[in-house]
C-alpha cells in the first residue's frame, strides 16, 4: 500500500496548488516562472518600435501561449487599460498562470533590461541627437514600423471569422475607428467609450441570439 508523499516544508502550499492547476489545466503557457521572465525579457528586447508585431509573433506563433483569437481579445483589453499595452498583456498572462507572483515577474521581465538599455541609449542620444545622419535614420525607421504594424493587423484579421459579431460588423467598427482616430482626430478615450460600447452591445445581442438558436435546436432534437 503506497503512502502519500509528504509536502516539502520549504514549498509554499498555495504555490504548489497553483502550479499543479497550471500544469493540468491543458492551457498552454510558460512552463515556469523563470520561463515567463526570460521569455518576456527577450520579447521586450526585440520591441524596437513595432512591439505589436513582435508580441503577436512571440506569443502566438512561436511560444503558442495564446491562440490568435485569444490574442486579439486580450490585446483589446490591454489597450483600454491604463499603461503600456504589452505590459498589461504580460501582467495578465503572468497572473493567469502563476497568480500575483506571476504578474510581478512578468512586469519585471518586461521592464528591467529595457529600462537599463533605455538609460544608456538616452545618454548616448543626447550627444548625437542634432546630427543629420541620426535624424535621417530615425525617420527611415518610421516606414519599417508602419509596415510591421500593417503586417500584424493583417494576421489578426483571421480571428474575425470566429468573432461573435461577424466579419461585416467587425469591418464596420474597424472603418469607423480608423476614421474617428486618423481622419477626424477624435480623442481615443471617446472612441473607445462610444465604438467600444457599441461593439459590446452588438456582440452581446449576437451571442444571445446564437444561444437561443442552439437551445431551440436542442429542444427540437429532444422532441424528435
Amino acid at each position: 500500500m503506497s503512502t502519500p508523499t509528504p509536502l516539502n516544508e520549504s514549498q509554499d502550499p498555495s504555490q504548489s496548488a497553483h502550479s499543479a492547476h497550471s500544469a493540468h489545466s491543458g492551457k498552454p503557457g510558460p512552463k515556469s516562472r523563470a520561463d515567463l521572465f526570460i521569455s518576456l525579457t527577450v520579447l521586450a528586447l526585440q520591441g524596437f518600435g513595432g512591439v505589436l508585431a513582435v508580441v503577436q509573433r512571440e506569443l502566438v506563433e512561436r511560444k503558442k501561449w495564446l491562440t490568435n483569437e485569444e490574442f486579439v481579445e486580450q490585446w483589446s483589453v490591454a489597450q483600454i487599460l491604463p499603461g503600456p499595452n504589452v505590459v498589461n498583456l504580460g501582467v495578465m498572462i503572468g497572473q493567469r498562470t502563476f497568480g500575483p507572483s506571476g504578474a510581478l515577474i512578468a512586469l519585471a521581465g518586461l521592464l528591467t533590461f529595457p529600462l537599463l538599455i533605455l538609460l544608456v541609449l538616452a545618454a548616448l542620444y543626447s550627444g548625437v541627437s542634432d546630427q543629420p545622419w541620426v535624424q535621417s535614420a530615425l525617420r527611415g525607421m518610421n516606414s519599417v514600423v508602419a509596415g510591421l504594424i500593417i503586417a500584424t493587423a493583417l494576421k489578426m484579421t483571421s480571428a474575425l471569422s470566429k468573432n461573435p459579431i461577424g466579419i461585416f460588423w467587425s469591418a464596420v467598427f474597424a472603418v469607423l475607428t480608423f476614421s474617428a482616430v486618423a481622419l477626424l482626430q477624435i480623442p481615443l478615450l471617446y472612441v473607445l467609450l462610444v465604438l467600444g460600447g457599441a461593439s459590446c452591445v452588438v456582440a452581446y445581442r449576437k451571442t444571445l441570439a446564437l444561444d437561443l438558436t442552439r437551445q431551440r435546436a436542442d429542444e427540437i432534437k429532444e422532441r424528435a
